[in-house]
């Protein structure tokens, strides 16, 4: 059965497990107070810059303050007056007081220290800003059984978690909570490390579960440092994951389980696939359980208690219970397959083309390590297909991947121009950047 704990402290009670970052390590059975200012019943806007401390700021508040409003890295200092108004936000948490915010208090976190801390006692509102926002970022309210919903039970002692995710948006949320509730160690990435230091630093430590996007995997892939690493589980999350991606890690770690996993923001934690296949069984449409799915108009609809529960001062989140995705799906035989998102759209002459359908095909080319697809304006089709390749640059492997192109799509789909790049540029959160 599902170990539950009514907050994060009670849930690191008697383990033995520990966060470990890039400079630091804390022991989470000697976890004493993080913070010495009372936040009871305060709505606390978290603003650190290291993945740690919004970890220990997180055990800390959780069944404490009123509401935890997780900021990510990338919110623009700008748009902090709006969300502040919005959420209604009484102080600031932060490791470094050059995060404080002028007219608000400012709440220091450290490295735990002997104390006893306040005594959790309520229910805590957690918020998320969602993903691929621009302009003022939007909020979504969770509470931490929601959040922890998909999330099974204990894990074994000597299991050694490690993301590619940043704790502060919901996929590296939800890899933090995992560990803590299965007390388990967890190995934090940092912004400033590249792919291959953090790889050899998950060696060292002895990972044994690796999350990550498929952007981040691709990535992972192309690094010599892989090596260095023995995973027992491997999972996939927050972009479309292709087979090409799929095929890939089985080859490089034969026998190692590979799951890839269906989540938003918005929705939560929606179904995870271990087949080995991209795309999921259309018979989850008609499982019973929490989690209820239907396809409306080619997206993907989601009913859970694992969704948030509303725009935090927005819109409204819900239509009857559901949860519109946007994702776009295809039915083929027995399996849905993700064919983008409903705002990705490349119109080309009036006929719609979705760019990770594109992508799919260029990548299941042995020589591509990545691939992005775009529309490029053009004065009589409206936009054309062009695609940027991470791959050695010749001609031959040009000709090659346009072959495929035209073998595995109708002509109107098949790239224009291509364009061999030496990386792609990912988001804070780890996906494709689709504005580059």
């Amino acid at each position: 059965m599902p170990r539950r704990a009514e907050n994060l402290r009670a849930a690191i009670a008697g383990g033995d497990a520990a966060l470990i970052g890039r400079e630091r390590s804390v022991a989470l059975s000697a976890m004493g107070r993080a913070m010495d200012a009372d936040l009871t019943g305060r709505r606390i806007l978290l603003r650190t810059s290291d993945q740690l401390f919004a970890a220990l700021a997180l055990i800390e508040l959780d069944g404490v303050a009123d509401r935890i409003v997780i900021c990510p890295p990338d919110v623009k200092p700008e748009h902090l007056p709006s969300v502040i108004e919005c959420a209604g936000i009484e102080a600031v948490a932060g490791e470094d007081p050059a995060l404080a915010v002028e007219g608000l208090r400012f709440a220091p976190v450290h490295l735990p220290h002997p104390g006893e801390a306040a005594a959790p006692s309520r229910k805590t509102e957690w918020v998320l800003f969602t993903s691929g926002t621009t302009g003022i970022p939007k909020m979504v309210a969770h509470t931490l059984e929601g959040l922890t919903g998909a999330i099974s039970g204990d894990g074994a002692p000597q299991t050694v978690w490690g993301t590619f995710y940043d704790i502060r948006r919901y996929g590296g949320l939800q890899i933090l909570l995992r560990a803590l509730l299965g007390r388990a160690s967890l190995i934090l990435s940092d912004a400033d490390e590249d792919v291959s230091g953090f790889l050899a630093r998950l060696g060292r430590h002895g990972v044994t579960h690796l999350t990550g996007t498929p952007s981040h995997w691709r990535r992972a892939l192309m690094s010599p440092a892989i090596a260095g690493i023995v995973p027992a589980y491997l999972r996939l999350s927050g972009e479309t994951a292709d087979q090409a991606v799929l095929d890939a890690l089985k080859a490089r770690f034969p026998g190692v389980p590979v799951g890839h996993a269906y989540a938003s923001t918005e929705a939560g934690v929606g179904f995870e696939v271990a087949d080995g296949l991209e795309g999921f069984p259309a018979a989850y449409l008609d499982r019973d359980g929490p989690v209820r799915m239907k396809v409306v108009d080619g997206t993907l609809r989601i009913r859970s208690p694992r969704t948030a529960s509303e725009y935090v001062g927005g819109a409204a989140l819900l239509d009857d219970g559901w949860v519109d995705t946007t994702d776009m799906v295809e039915r083929r035989g027995d399996r849905y397959y993700f064919a983008g998102r409903t705002g990705g759209i490349i119109n080309v002459g009036g006929l719609k083309i979705n760019p990770e359908e594109v992508e799919a095909v260029i990548n299941s080319h042995a020589s591509v390590r990545a691939s992005r697809v775009s529309g490029r304006r053009n004065p009589i089709m409206g936009a054309i297909v062009v695609a940027e390749i991470v791959a050695n640059d010749n001609a031959t492997l040009k000709d090659e991947i346009l072959a495929l192109c035209r073998e595995k799509l109708p002509p109107h789909k098949v790239p224009a121009t291509l364009r061999f790049v030496e990386k792609l540029e990912l988001t804070a959160g780890g996906k494709l950047s689709r504005h580059a």
